[in-house]
């Protein structure tokens, strides 16, 4: 498998250096503009996020936060997935079932986590478990409605020749559901981390979202902002050098 043009990287970067040039000089004229500290500029939230760095808090609530969205996302994309294949496969799941999908859809994440915290627990589980289930049914939505777009000539032929299920997965059903699978994936890792949060203010004593909640309290904002600028920059990390480059090399595998 070759690897990805130099060209293609050098032209991402140089667009996404002058987005965020650009950002940088809205916010700091907004914040020159507003000259008030409940909008600090980007040269205080950096300051701010340095100190956190040395004195270990943004490193260590950091990771928690992580950590959970890491454990929430791949429990979520394991079981939305295999849920949507089972009710893409048999009309009397999906007639079963399908409305609990509808309902998991359309539950407020807020009143998920508080019930989950009251049936559970305060604790690492009930948390893992809150946010796996809000994302849970809009993977088995997306993973669904990929699998029914299937051709069933191709399975037909697979059956045909005696192929073993592994192999029709393999060979018929990932090269199909790979576009799903990754817009499952990426509107997943955009939806986890903000539920994390929102668990984490709720029921948590250490992460991002405790912390985001904490310095609400002390109308911190440069705190604020810098906690949420350090998450959000690992979560474009991720979604530039995993997500885009993983479509990019199934595409041509495909």
């Amino acid at each position: 498998m070759r690897p990805l043009p130099q060209r293609h990287w050098l032209r991402a970067l140089g667009r996404g250096l002058v987005s965020t040039g650009l950002f940088l000089l809205v916010w700091f004229l907004v914040a020159l503009l507003a000259d008030s500290r409940l909008a600090p500029g980007p040269v205080q939230v950096w300051r701010e996020g340095v100190d956190l760095w040395r004195d270990g808090s943004l490193l260590h609530n950091l990771g928690v936060t992580l950590v959970r969205v890491a454990a929430s996302f791949t429990l979520a994309m394991l079981v939305g997935a295999v849920l949507g294949l089972a009710l893409a496969r048999s009309s009397t799941l999906d007639w079963l079932f399908g409305p609990w999908l509808t309902v998991g859809l359309n539950l407020p994440a807020l009143v998920l986590i508080v019930l989950t915290f009251v049936w559970m627990g305060l604790n690492e589980p009930a948390t893992i478990v809150a946010v796996a289930a809000n994302k849970i049914p809009t993977v088995a939505v997306i993973v669904r409605a990929g699998a029914r777009s299937i051709d069933p000539a191709f399975t037909d032929v697979a059956r045909a020749f005696d192929l073993s299920r592994f192999r029709i997965l393999r060979r018929i059903y990932a090269p199909q559901l790979y576009p799903y699978l990754l817009a499952a994936a990426q509107t997943g890792l955009a939806l986890v981390w903000k539920i994390v949060l929102v668990a984490e203010l709720i029921g948590r004593s250490d992460g991002i979202g405790f912390e985001i909640a904490v310095r609400f309290q002390q109308f911190d904002i440069a705190g604020i902002l810098a906690f949420s600028f350090a998450f959000i920059l690992v979560v474009a990390v991720v979604e530039v050098g995993i997500f885009q480059t993983l479509d990019a090399r199934i595409r041509r595998w495909r």
